[in-house]
C-alpha cells in the first residue's frame, strides 16, 4: 500500500535480570509517520454518531447535541459511510431511514441527516450497550474500513450489568468508539470502560456549547486514519507468558484481556486504526529463569496489519515493524537493579492514575484522611513527572499549604472539576528523548 504510513518500533528496557529473575519489562514506542493520503482520502471509512436522547438530555443539551451531530456529519469527507443513532432505553437509527445499513456522505445525504437531527427530541432511559450493539450491526458490512463511533451521554447506564458486559464483549474488535460525557450526572468509570474495551478515548464536555467543536475534532482525527486495523503480535518462549500489555501514552488503557491467540506461543493485541501518530505501550513478560551469563529473547514483538485475506486478528497479516525484548541474567547488582527511564516514568504515570482513583473514591465515601493522602501524593507526583495538565486538575481539588507544604482537600469542590480530574486521570505525560546522543529525558 503506497498510502500507508511508515511504522517504526523502538524498545526501551533494561535486559539485565538478577539470578533467578523471571519478569522482563519494556516500553514499546510505535510511531507512524508519512507519507499518507490527504486527508487519508483513499481509505474507506464508516462512522456512526450516537446521541443520547434520554429524558435528562432535555433543554440546551439536546439542542447542542443536535448541532454537534450535524457538524460531525458535515466534517465527513465525501464517500464516507455514516449513520446517526438516537440512544434512549433502546437504540434507533434516525438516519438513514427507510433502508438498511449506512448512507454515503455527499451534499444530499448531509442535508437529509440535518433534517432528521432537527426532529430529534429527548425522552426515555439510557441503555448504552444497546446503542453500541446497533453501531456494530451498522458497521459490520464494512470490514475493511476505518470503523468508528462517537457516543455522547449525560447520564448513567440503566442496563443490567451482565447485558452491558455482554454488549462490550460483542462489540470489542468491531469498531473504535470515542465517548463523551456532558453535564455532571454521568459516571466517568462507565465511559472509560467503554473506551478501553473499544480502543477509543473518553472525555468530559463541561459546557454543552463546546460539543460541536469537540465532535468536529473527533471526526477530523478519524478522517486522518490511514490504516484501519493494527495489532501488536507478541511471541514469548515456551513456558513464558505476557503478564500484561498496557498502552501508557497518550492515555492509559489495558490491552491484556483483548488478546487473540495466533498459536500456543503468540497472541495479537489490537491497537485500532492509525494515522500519523505515536503511542507507547508497557509490556511485561514472565519467562523461565536462565543461568548467569545466559541471554535469551524474552519476547518477539511485531506490528501487524491484517491482510486482505484474513480480515481480522490472528491471520498471517502484513508485518509493519518488529523488535526483540531481551533477557540476560547477571550477578552484577548494579546492572540488575537499574530501571530503564521509560519503564520508570510510565510506572509512575500508572501510579498517578491509581492514586487519583483511590483518592476520589475515598472522598466520595467520606474518608477524608485517605482522600487527602492519596490526592496530595498524586499532586506531588504529577508535578515531579511533568504532567502539568493533571497537576492543574488536581489543584482544583487539593491544595498545598505554602508555609508547611501540607496537602489538604479544598472545602468546596465543583462537581465538574471532580469529573474533569477523574476523566483526565488517564492522560499521561510523554517522556521525550534528550537532545544529543542516547538517553531519555524529561516528560513533555
Amino acid at each position: 500500500m503506497n498510502d500507508r504510513p511508515l511504522f517504526t518500533l523502538s524498545i526501551d528496557q533494561n535486559e539485565h535480570l538478577p539470578a533467578g529473575g523471571q519478569e522482563v519489562h519494556a516500553i514499546l514506542t510505535v510511531e507512524a509517520s508519512g507519507p499518507a493520503p490527504e486527508p487519508a482520502g483513499g481509505v474507506e471509512a464508516a462512522e456512526v454518531i450516537i446521541v443520547d436522547a434520554s429524558g435528562s438530555m432535555g433543554g440546551p443539551k439536546i439542542a447542542e447535541a443536535r448541532r454537534a451531530a450535524q457538524v460531525a456529519v458535515e466534517t465527513l469527507r465525501d464517500g464516507v459511510h455514516f449513520a446517526v443513532v438516537a440512544g434512549t432505553h433502546e437504540a434507533t437509527k434516525i438516519y438513514p431511514t427507510g433502508r438498511a445499513g449506512l448512507a454515503r456522505a455527499d451534499a444530499g445525504t448531509r442535508e437529509q441527516a440535518a433534517r432528521a437531527l432537527r426532529g430529534l427530541n429527548s425522552g426515555g432511559g439510557t441503555s448504552i450497550g444497546a446503542w453500541l450493539r446497533l453501531a456494530a450491526e451498522l458497521l459490520q458490512d464494512h470490514p475493511r474500513a476505518v470503523r468508528h463511533a462517537i457516543l455522547l451521554t449525560d447520564g448513567q447506564n440503566n442496563e443490567d450489568e451482565r447485558a452491558f458486559a455482554a454488549a462490550l464483549a460483542h462489540c470489542a474488535g468491531r469498531f473504535v468508539c470515542d465517548c463523551r460525557g456532558v453535564g455532571t450526572d454521568w459516571k466517568p468509570a462507565e465511559l472509560r470502560r467503554v473506551a478501553e474495551a473499544l480502543l477509543g478515548g473518553s472525555g468530559f464536555i463541561r459546557d454543552p456549547g463546546d460539543l460541536a467543536d469537540d465532535f468536529r475534532a473527533m471526526v477530523e482525527t478519524t478522517m486522518g486514519k490511514a490504516v484501519a486495523e493494527v495489532a501488536l503480535r507478541i511471541w514469548t518462549p515456551q513456558h513464558g507468558r505476557v503478564k500484561y500489555l498496557k498502552q501508557v501514552s497518550p492515555a492509559l488503557a489495558d490491552l491484556t484481556g483483548l488478546r487473540t491467540d495466533v498459536d500456543a506461543l503468540t497472541g495479537d493485541y489490537p491497537t485500532g486504526a492509525w494515522g500519523a501518530e505515536t503511542r507507547e505501550y508497557h509490556l511485561c513478560v514472565e519467562i523461565p529463569p536462565g543461568a548467569v551469563g545466559q541471554e535469551v529473547r524474552g519476547a518477539w514483538v511485531r506490528l501487524v496489519a491484517p491482510d486482505a485475506g484474513t480480515g481480522g486478528p490472528g491471520g498471517p497479516g502484513d508485518v509493519l515493524a518488529r523488535g526483540n525484548v531481551l533477557a540476560r541474567w547477571t550477578d552484577d547488582l548494579a546492572l540488575s537493579t537499574r530501571v530503564s527511564p521509560g519503564v520508570a516514568h510510565y510506572t509512575g504515570q500508572a501510579e498517578l492514575f491509581e492514586l487519583i482513583q483511590e483518592g476520589l473514591g475515598a472522598r466520595a465515601a467520606g474518608d477524608l484522611e485517605t482522600a487527602t493522602a492519596r490526592l496530595g501524593r498524586a499532586r506531588e507526583l504529577a508535578e515531579e513527572s511533568g504532567n502539568t495538565d493533571t497537576a492543574k486538575l488536581l489543584a482544583k481539588v487539593v491544595e498545598v499549604d505554602p508555609g508547611t507544604g501540607t496537602a489538604r482537600l479544598r472545602r468546596a469542590v465543583d462537581r465538574a472539576d471532580e469529573i474533569a480530574l477523574d476523566t483526565g486521570s488517564v492522560r499521561t505525560a510523554r517522556i521525550k528523548k534528550e537532545p544529543g546522543p542516547g538517553g531519555r529525558g524529561a516528560a513533555s
